[in-house]
């Protein structure tokens, strides 16, 4: 890269940047720098506990609550009675250390004050694994 200006005289002054010491330069910072970055590993290191026993831990046990088009409550394919009787079988359930997966499944054509009950009830009781199934027949 040069630049000249003016005639091209032997006895002028030549206007020319030297780049040689530029690039000498520029070529001793890359060096440089990639000579102090760090190795990058892309492995996580993670010190995991052994395990001594191999036994599996049994599945969950599933209450199935459902609620069919009358209002009807059902506990594991049982009629409940009543809101009491309901009530009854979640403080049971709330009670225990391991609580089972409650899955309530209400019909689509219940009012949804009974599955908002439903729901009520058991947080009140304090039972934690709740959930609804069946959730696909409201799309």
């Amino acid at each position: 890269m040069a630049m000249q200006v003016g005639q091209n005289d032997d006895d002028g002054v030549m206007m020319e940047i030297n780049t040689t010491p530029l690039i000498d330069v520029m070529l001793v910072l890359i060096i440089m720098l990639i000579i102090t970055i760090p190795v990058q590993t892309h492995a996580v290191k993670m010190n995991m506990p052994v395990g001594q026993n191999t036994t599996q831990p049994k599945p969950p046990e599933i209450v199935r609550i459902h609620v069919d088009a009358g209002g009807t409550i059902h506990w594991n394919g049982e009629a409940l009675a009543d809101r009491a009787a309901l009530e009854a079988r979640l403080g049971q359930v709330a009670a225990l250390a391991e609580q089972p997966e409650l899955h309530l499944r209400p019909d689509r054509a219940v009012p949804y004050k009974v599955v908002a009950m439903i729901m009520a009830s058991a947080q009140r009781l304090g039972a934690k694994k709740i959930g609804l199934v069946g959730n696909e027949q409201f799309m």
